[in-house]
Formats: structure tokens, sequence, C-alpha cells
């Protein structure tokens, strides 16, 4: 069985502001010199993992992200007839589980990703105490599991601070997408009309605003340890290639939510190459320390990257043991790397890196 998985995604975006800064304005990096545009990680994998695509693969094996455990638990508690107080203080007992709690508040102080048994266990805890009409005791409080089954836990892992032996390795490492060429952010001035201004009194704009937004060319690295991510789920290979399926649809069809209703920025990745294989993993970035440049920046990306691959084959061994490329570029002839290279489609991709055949 290969062990890494690496993807390497070349994307073009319209006008766009997929994810701001502080500022508002679309987040950047140096590169080789000049300044590029920037998606974060963080930005692409909260993209992937709630996206609809990401939900209707991986079903019921999905966790979430909250401060408010203890919040739905009170809540629960109360519309079973526990009083307030009551309800909020067993609550807080349930809440300091996956972290700390403030006094007098019943959010825990930090993000916590919770397994969908998890979250059952919470909420037949709240059931038994709203019955017995108690407090929770030491041993009601087990709630966490060591290997939950929820694949974004197991991909993207998690950190409990409150309980770190519950923490879990993420089996995915995804790197901020810039893009390959020098890119700027640009100012959008735009106005906005009021429909019963008929004129008489003023013509000016009922609002006048600015903001920012940049167009480019995105390559995106991600790095999948299949081993990880089956420990992670206790050993069921059938749940991480559907985890590993979903990922990648996720991460070549969808787009990060920013701006979107005012720049329609959606995209599908232009060119996907994926390697599998027990070899170290890299990225493939050093393609682009030189910006690209030119009317035909898709396929002199394509090229870069397929030379940058060949050449840390010739100097290191070969990266990886099988390649497959997907390509959406029509002008996209045959690869230029050696060995075991697949062309195809999506399903075939998939089906790719579901199987060591």
């Amino acid at each position: 069985m290969s062990n890494f998985i690496q993807l390497h995604l070349l994307t073009a975006y319209p006008p766009a502001n997929l994810n701001r800064d502080d500022l508002g304005r679309p987040k950047t990096a140096f590169m080789g010199g000049a300044k590029r545009l920037r998606v974060s990680s963080q930005s692409l994998k909260r993209t992937w993992r709630t996206s609809e695509l990401f939900e209707e693969a991986v079903g019921q094996h999905k966790g979430q992200r909250t401060k408010k455990v203890g919040i739905q638990a009170a809540k629960c508690l109360q519309e079973k007839g526990v009083n307030e107080n009551e309800a909020r203080l067993w609550a807080t007992e349930i809440a300091k589980v996956f972290g700390d709690v403030a006094k007098g508040e019943l959010e825990t102080s930090q993000l916590v990703h919770i397994s969908p048994e998890e979250q059952a266990e919470v909420d037949a805890l709240v059931e038994k105490l709203a019955t017995e009409k108690r407090a929770p005791e030491k041993e009601d409080l087990n709630l966490l599991r060591h290997k939950p089954s929820a694949v974004d836990i197991a991909l993207f892992g998690r950190m409990l601070a409150a309980s770190p032996s519950f923490n879990v390795e993420a089996a995915c490492q995804v790197a901020h997408a810039i893009t390959v060429h020098a890119a700027e952010v640009e100012d959008d001035y735009f106005t906005a009309v009021d429909d019963l201004n008929t004129g008489d009194e003023h013509r000016g704009a009922a609002h006048v605003g600015e903001a920012g937004f940049g167009a480019g060319l995105f390559y995106s690295y991600i790095c999948i340890d299949r081993r990880q991510l089956i420990e992670n789920l206790n050993g069921e290979e059938a749940l991480a290639d559907r985890a590993i399926a979903a990922l990648v649809e996720a991460a070549v069809k969808t787009s990060p939510k920013g701006k979107q209703n005012s720049f329609g920025s959606r995209a599908h990745a232009s060119y996907v190459l994926a390697e599998r294989g027990d070899q170290q993993p890299r990225s493939l970035a050093p393609a682009f320390l030189r910006p690209v440049a030119g009317q035909d920046q898709t396929l002199d990306a394509v090229m870069r990257l397929e030379r940058q691959a060949k050449s840390f084959d010739d100097a290191y061994g070969a990266g990886a043991d099988k390649r497959f490329i997907l390509s959406a570029d029509p002008d996209y002839q045959e690869p230029r790397l050696d060995g075991n290279v697949a062309v195809g489609s999506l399903t075939e991709l998939t089906g790719f890196l579901a199987t060591d055949q």
C-alpha cells in the first residue's frame, strides 16, 4: 500500500476576494521577489470540509467545530424540564470535558472538533440527567473518543488542550495556495443607487465604497498520509478511501466563499498532478520561484510543474511510484514526465488514489 498521496493543483480565478486579511483585502505573500495572491490553508480546509460535495460523500462521518457544546446542552436540559440554574451548572460540567470554560460562561475558550459519536454521547447524557434529575458524576463524563469516526477530524486532526490524550494527528497537510505569477491587489470602487430617488433633489449615489480584489492562477499542494488516515479511522480502509475521494473532489471543484456574491469566483482546477508512493513528500512550489509571465500562463505553469518534478526525480530518485494527470486545459498535449503516468478524468483519478494496482 502506498503511504503518501500528493496533489498539485493549478486553479485559475477571475477577479475575486477569496480570503481576506484583517483589512478586508485579499491575502498576499512575497515569493521569488514578487508579491503573490494567497489563500490560506485554513480557508481551503474549511471550504472543502463544509462543502455539499464533501458532506454528501462522507455522510454521517463528519464532525463539527464549535464552542457551544455547553450552550446546546443547557438548552436541551431546560427543554426537558430542568430549571435554568441546574441546567447551566450541569452543562458547564459537560463543556469542561471539551475545553476550559470561564466562570459564569458555557462556551469553551477554544473551538473543539467533535465527532458524531461524541455528540451522541453528550445527547444521551443530557437525556439521562434530565430523566434522573441529577448532576453529572465523574463516570458520566467519559464522552471523548481516541479514534473518532469523523473523517474531517482524521484528515485535519484536532487539538484538545484540556484533554491532550484525545488529540488526533492530522493525516492531511495543506499548503497555502499562491499565484504562480506576480499579482497585485486592486481596488474596486463601487456605488449603490436608491431606486426611489427620482433625481429631482439630488443625483448622488446612496452609497459609495471600495473593496480589494485580485485575479490569478493559483498553485495548491496537498499531502495525505494514507496510513495515518487509516490508523485515525481505526483501521477502516474503505472509509479512508471515501474520505480521500471526497477531499479530492472538493479540492478540485469548490472555491472559498469569500465575496462570492460580489465576484461569482467559482472555479474548477485546470490541472491536477497526483502522485502515489512511499517516497518522502515534497512540494513543487520551487517551480514558481521565478514568476510565470506571458499570455499562456496555464500551459507555462504546467510545463514548469512537470519539469520541476522531473528535475527532483533526476536529483533524488523517483518522487513517486505512480502518477496521474487530470487536465481541463484544451491545449494540454501529454505529460513531460518519465515513468508510470496515466491521464484521465476525475472519476479515474479517484479510482487511482483508492487502489495500489
